[in-house]
């Protein structure tokens, strides 16, 4: 089952970046890159994403604040986000964000959170079975 994706960031440069790495990885279904957050904030409302890669600092809402909206959904994604300020790190955590990765990023770095998710993922469905199962 492919993992549904979407990256958000103001700097073109870094969504090419990232979005090119996410392509290279068969198990991500990249449904979106937006440079605005409440661009992606509408296309998430209306389709099933799992999860989200989002900048911290960007014009018009934060990073943050996105993802503090989208945990609000009845089915939120995970959201992982990026910041060349490792002082958000704390923020992000307070929310609960799925990870937190300072900038410049590595594929490495972005492999190992889609590692984590699936690990996450796999761990609820086997829940869910044992769940149905009683």
């Amino acid at each position: 089952m492919s993992i549904r994706v979407v990256v958000v960031d103001n700097s073109e440069e870094l969504l090419v970046k990232l979005t090119g790495i996410l392509k290279d990885m068969s198990e991500i279904e990249l449904c979106g890159s937006f440079p605005e957050a409440i661009t992606a904030m509408q296309y998430i409302k209306k389709n099933p994403v799992d999860l989200v890669f989002s900048d911290i600092v960007m014009p018009d809402i934060s990073g943050i604040t996105l993802a503090s909206k989208l945990y609000e959904l009845p089915d939120p994604p995970e959201v992982v986000l990026l910041s060349g300020i490792p002082g958000f790190s704390l923020e992000a955590f307070k929310i609960r964000v799925f990870a937190f990765i300072v900038k410049p990023y590595t594929r490495a770095q972005i492999s190992k959170v889609i590692r984590l998710y699936k690990e996450k993922r796999s761990g609820a469905e086997a829940e869910n079975t044992a769940e149905i199962a009683r």
